[in-house]
């Protein structure tokens, strides 16, 4: 119970890290486009999680189904590809400064790695998730 306390405090000291960064990211340079990026890091894990609940088997259909675990798949690779590469695109356009594109993908990263392993240590499934 104590490992799993400090673990939960750990992810949480991570979190908000990941969240002062962007944060940060935003409010040093008065421009809050890259507040975006967190929005894209905490949607991602939630195709996955719902389209894992629909791919199960149930009383109407005995077998598993596949096709919903890779469209969640898909989506969530696609808002992670989204939330690297739109602080690229906006300091490369010169809307945000180069910094704050480093700052808000730090935290970003800071933020979807925190999801991932609180769902991979707490989420219970014990299946193949990303």
């Amino acid at each position: 119970m104590a490992a799993g306390l400090k673990t939960v405090i750990l992810l949480a000291f991570v979190l908000a890290l990941g969240f002062l960064l962007v944060i940060l990211s935003c409010a040093l340079w008065a421009n809050w486009l890259p507040l975006l990026v967190a929005l894209t890091f905490v949607l991602a894990p939630l195709p996955n999680s719902i389209c894992s609940r629909c791919a199960r088997a149930d009383d109407i259909s005995p077998e598993y189904n596949s096709a919903y675990v890779d469209f969640g798949r898909f989506l969530t690779g696609m808002l992670v590809t989204t939330g690297l590469s739109l602080p690229l695109l906006l300091a490369h356009s010169q809307l945000i400064q180069p910094a704050a594109c480093w700052m808000s993908i730090a935290g970003g990263g800071l933020v979807y790695g925190t999801i991932l392993v609180y769902s991979g240590w707490f989420g219970g499934g014990g299946e193949d998730e990303f």
